[in-house]
């Protein structure tokens, strides 16, 4: 095979969720509001930065989006799995819209207040909790199981391209037509994942559970703590992501008190975090085995908390850049790749509820991760705040490394045992 046809072979291996209509459909309205939804969350939290000078308003606009999260997952879970999720996203994309609207009209005004701010942050939070885990949970319907670990890499991937445009995008505009400007460009985009969920064809299968809401929801948790992966692989995602992830709620602080520069500054910071996490969302699209994805836990972790370490106290451009691109590619690989796990453990008729439980880990725990970093920053600077989050990395690579070679013995010793099985 020429080395040309090898590398359409590869490319075409790399996009096959893509082949499936629905999903073609899905996966561009959503790239195009992926890209205004990043557009909005720099400006914000430029907003929120210029308005106040706070680091502790800056952690405390992370604890008011996510807190929804931490009350509202777990049922979220049971009325994903009981209901037609295009339609259900349907309506949450609609709301996300409406408030984009409504955040983009008061800064027009210029009436725009810091509690007004948390306000609609709190709102959107609340559409998130009901969001995340249905557009998880949907990709299965779309793909099928046998490419579902693509579909979510191909999510992956379009998330962090969204990640490296919408900051680079609104650097630029910031600087020109200002925060009003994204937060219109924002609620524009949606109309675009919108579009792509209304020419779906899909056949909804009802859900036959007729069960109380409670008691639907504690078998959902009970079935996730039942299976060691899937629980080992949750809290090891609430420790890691709760404390270890808030590097984007101090980049404004790092942006404008440690380099004293502008938007564009911060725009490149974020676009340097969100193309290291591109390069993990390709590689995500190629076929892994279950150990494979198990060492990109270790890869993930470890590459975040050293990509950090040298961000937190390197305060030149260029390095930043570079050890931001490290720890985007870190994290973007060890979350995906916790996804794809839990995804391809779990039956399907508990899938809402679990990557409910999925959301309540990873984004439920950033209120108190927020709250802790920008608190930590305000009184010892944002290095030192940055740094903790990379001890904690590190910390869960260390007990990752020491879990993976556990397993790896497991695995010898029974495969030791069923030799002289197979002898006799």
């Amino acid at each position: 095979m020429s080395a040309l046809a090898a590398s359409r072979a590869t490319l075409a291996t790399s996009l096959r969720a893509l082949r499936h209509r629905n999903f073609r459909l899905y996966w561009v309205g959503q790239m195009v509001s992926l890209i205004g939804t990043w557009m909005q969350s720099v400006a914000q939290g430029w907003l929120m930065h210029r308005l106040t000078s706070s680091a502790l308003m800056l952690g405390l606009l992370t604890f008011i989006t996510f807190l929804p999260v931490m009350f509202l997952a777990l049922w979220a879970g049971v009325i994903i799995d009981r209901v037609d999720k295009r339609k259900l996203l349907l309506v949450t994309q609609t709301l996300m819209l409406v408030q984009a609207t409504a955040l983009a009209i008061i800064v027009t005004m210029g009436i725009v207040q810091p509690w007004m701010v948390l306000l609609l942050a709190f709102l959107g939070g609340v559409v998130n909790t009901f969001d995340l885990p249905a557009r998880q949970s949907f990709v299965i319907e779309m793909v099928g199981r046998e490419d579902l670990s693509n579909g979510i890499a191909l999510n992956s991937a379009a998330f962090n391209v969204a990640r490296i445009l919408g900051p680079a995008i609104a650097g630029l505009l910031l600087a020109s037509i200002g925060e009003s400007g994204c937060f219109w460009l924002n609620a524009l985009s949606f109309l675009a994942v919108l579009a792509g969920l209304w020419m779906m064809r899909l056949e909804h299968i009802a859900s036959t559970d007729t069960r109380s809401t409670r008691s639907t929801l504690r078998d959902g948790v009970a079935y996730a703590w039942g299976i060691p992966s899937i629980r080992t692989l949750l809290v090891l995602l609430a420790i890691c992501a709760g404390l270890g992830f808030q590097y984007n709620v101090l980049l404004p602080v790092y942006t404008r008190d440690l380099l004293h520069a502008g938007p564009r500054t911060y725009g490149a910071l974020l676009a340097a975090f969100g193309l290291g996490s591109l390069l993990a969302a390709a590689r995500m699209t190629l076929p892994q085995d279950r150990w494979a994805l198990r060492r990109n836990l270790l890869t993930g972790l470890t590459a975040g908390g050293l990509g950090f370490a040298v961000f937190a106290w390197w305060h030149w451009l260029p390095a930043m850049m570079a050890s931001g691109f490290v720890a985007g590619f870190g994290l973007i690989l060890y979350v995906s790749s916790t996804n794809i796990l839990i995804q391809m453990t779990t039956e399907d008729r508990y899938r809402g509820r679990v990557m409910s439980l999925y959301t309540l880990m990873f984004v439920g725990t950033a209120p108190i991760g927020g709250l802790l970093a920008g608190a930590i920053a305000q009184k010892f600077g944002a290095p030192v705040s940055t740094s903790l989050c990379a001890i904690f990395l590190l910390g869960g690579a260390l007990w990752v490394s020491a879990r993976l070679r556990s397993i790896a013995a497991r695995e010898e010793e029974a495969r030791a045992e069923q030799e002289p099985e197979s002898a006799a």
